[in-house]
């Protein structure tokens, strides 16, 4: 049925723009290749764990009520981390590309790994709050609450997020230091610290996108592998630090594999999606909107 394509179609967008829209920030501003992204995800995705279980042991009238300390939860300390890693280790390696990427592949490793020692190599389950059972049937069409729950929270994150870099000094420091670092330094801008916080609020949204995923399914330390992928692969197809490309690319892909997939498979799906953004990204390489910039290079 149309209506139902074209939900799933719009519910597989929503995971996707989740998913991108972090990495959107930290890659369209450093221009990092954050291979432990997927990880920051999985951080998000065990403190929704966590959480529950305190809920469940501690305060079990109120069990319901854990995912809304989850989501703010899952971004401060997806945060704190992506903020202490870029302090640490990422500033020291900007304008290297090869290194970043074989650091940030380091960074990930070492944070599955932390995850097997702490929770176990197996997936553990994050069972939904109560009021997230169900759904809505409308034109013979079932809209279940946590697809739509999800759809809600993405578009009330990019509400927020389009507020803040374009209503705050903070928010146009970091669209400044994207369009022309140099001369945003010369003008006073502090790089560095726009880096540092620009990567922690990627890192926290990261965090945001695990904690939702934890609705779809169960969780484990390799979580995040299965999404980094078409994490960038929406960036680059939406336009390297454009935050409408990124919404435009992720429901597009959403769409389109999911109309394609009703009539083949999803492996054939997967590969029909991946041949036609490579071919228009061979007719535009810069994506579908590109970033204007003040810069002469």
């Amino acid at each position: 049925m149309l209506i139902d394509q074209l939900f799933n179609g719009l519910s597989v967008g929503s995971i996707l723009l989740l998913i991108a829209i972090g990495l959107a920030i930290t890659f369209g501003l450093m221009g990092v290749i954050n291979m432990a992204h997927g990880e920051l995800m999985m951080v998000g995705a065990y403190t929704t764990y966590v959480i529950q279980q305190i809920f469940a042991h501690h305060a079990p009238q109120s069990a319901g009520m854990y995912f809304v300390i989850a989501i703010p939860s899952s971004f401060l300390i997806a945060a704190l981390l992506g903020w202490g890693l870029e302090k640490s280790l990422i500033r020291h390696l900007y304008h290297r590309p090869l290194d970043s990427l074989l650091a940030t592949w380091g960074i990930s490793l070492i944070l599955q790994q932390t995850a097997r020692l702490i929770f176990g190599a197996p997936n553990v389950a994050v069972v939904p709050p109560s009021w997230l059972d169900g759904g809505i049937h409308l034109f013979g069409a079932v809209f279940p609450y946590k697809r739509l729950f999800i759809l809600c929270l993405v578009l009330v994150i990019v509400f927020f997020l389009y507020m803040y870099l374009t209503k705050t000094r903070a928010g146009r420091r970091i669209q400044a230091v994207t369009m022309n670092r140099p001369m945003a330094a010369c003008l006073g801008i502090a790089t560095p610290k726009v880096d540092a916080y620009s990567f922690a609020i990627g890192s926290g949204l990261a965090g945001v996108a695990g904690c939702a995923l934890t609705l779809l399914g169960p969780i484990g330390p390799t979580i995040g592998t299965y999404y980094i992928v078409d994490a960038f692969m929406v960036v680059i197809l939406g336009g390297v630090g454009k935050l409408a490309g990124t919404m435009v690319g992720a429901f597009g892909i959403g769409l389109i594999s999911t109309f394609v997939e009703y009539s083949t498979s999803a492996t054939i799906a997967k590969v029909i999606v991946f041949v036609l953004i490579i071919a228009f990204l061979q007719w535009k390489p810069s994506g579908l909107l590109r970033l204007r910039t003040r810069s002469l290079d």
